[in-house]
């Protein structure tokens, strides 16, 4: 909350990468009201959601780390170790692994609500291709509509 608030005083923006409206309302309420809040939402796109799950835990197993653990531990060697004890599963809960469009939508809509006015999506694994097609064809055109005349 702290980072949040500061960032209201000083910054030129917020960037966060929860979808949590009380850091956006700190930040608003220390000044950052009318600044731009970006986010950075993780998804791994696969045409399978099982192939999805498998390239997330392999490629960014971090991110079902909790507390100081996915942050402040001092070498990579200790991050190695703490991503040891994650799973498949545990990573799905946290990022949205495979095709399904409703899935990268809520996660999108969750960070609109919590008043991010940016949402950059972070896609996970070497299908780089992939993942641009899927968002090209039925992601991006959703919000094309939707911000027309905005």
């Amino acid at each position: 909350m702290e980072a949040a608030e500061l960032a209201g005083r000083i910054g030129d923006g917020l960037i966060g990468t929860a979808p949590e409206e009380a850091i956006v309302d700190a930040f608003a309420d220390a000044g950052g009201a009318g600044k731009p809040r970006y986010a950075q939402a993780t998804v791994c796109w696969a045409e399978r959601e099982k192939d999805a799950r498998r390239t997330a835990l392999e490629w960014w197993p971090n991110a079902a780390l909790r507390g100081p653990l996915s942050q402040e531990l001092p070498l990579p060697s200790h991050f190695e170790d703490a991503t040891a004890m994650v799973t498949e599963k545990d990573v799905a809960q946290v990022v949205v692994c495979g095709p399904d469009i409703e899935g990268h939508l809520e996660l999108i809509e969750k960070y609109e609500k919590a008043g991010f006015t940016h949402v950059y999506v972070h896609q996970v694994g070497p299908d780089q291709d992939g993942f641009l097609d899927f968002y090209s064809s039925e992601i991006l055109p959703r919000y094309a509509k939707a911000t027309v005349g905005a």
